[in-house]
């Protein structure tokens, strides 16, 4: 089972790391701009670097717990700025950007997870000790 929690770290963290191929391009930035964003060429290489070192942090589970915040940390301006289907009125865009807003948000609550119970087994978390002690009801 312990295997499952590696497999399942490493598929949610892919996602973030896949950031790496297309947000460093001033094409993103542009895009960024275009929905809002303030200060775009700035925030958006920010906002790349805080997922691939979530990412990383989660996939090898190390401080995994601040990794998961970072991904947070990305996740709600991205969410709010890059998939505010409320404002679309093309019908098709509008769901194809709520599919995304709800996507977000489900990948927010599953770093929230991370970031309570960590990294589990198999992690370089879990090797010096830094695992959440106990998952008993009250504690915080």
């Amino acid at each position: 089972m312990k295997w499952l929690v590696l497999l399942g770290r490493i598929l949610f963290a892919l996602l973030f790391l896949m950031t790496f191929t297309h947000i460093f391009k001033s094409s993103t930035a542009e895009q960024a701009a275009s929905h809002g964003v303030p200060m775009a060429s700035v925030l958006v290489p920010i906002a790349g670097i805080l997922a691939i070192a979530g990412g990383i942090s989660i996939i090898v589970g190390f401080k995994a717990r601040l990794g998961a915040l970072l991904i947070i940390l990305f996740l709600i301006p991205v969410t709010l700025f890059m998939h505010n289907f409320w404002t679309i009125s093309d019908p098709m865009m509008r769901m194809t950007q709520q599919v995304n807003f709800m996507k977000n948000i489900s990948l927010t609550g599953a770093a929230l997870v991370i970031s309570y119970f960590g990294a589990g087994p198999l992690s370089i978390d879990s090797r010096f000790g830094t695992l959440r002690p106990s998952t008993r009801a009250g504690d915080a």
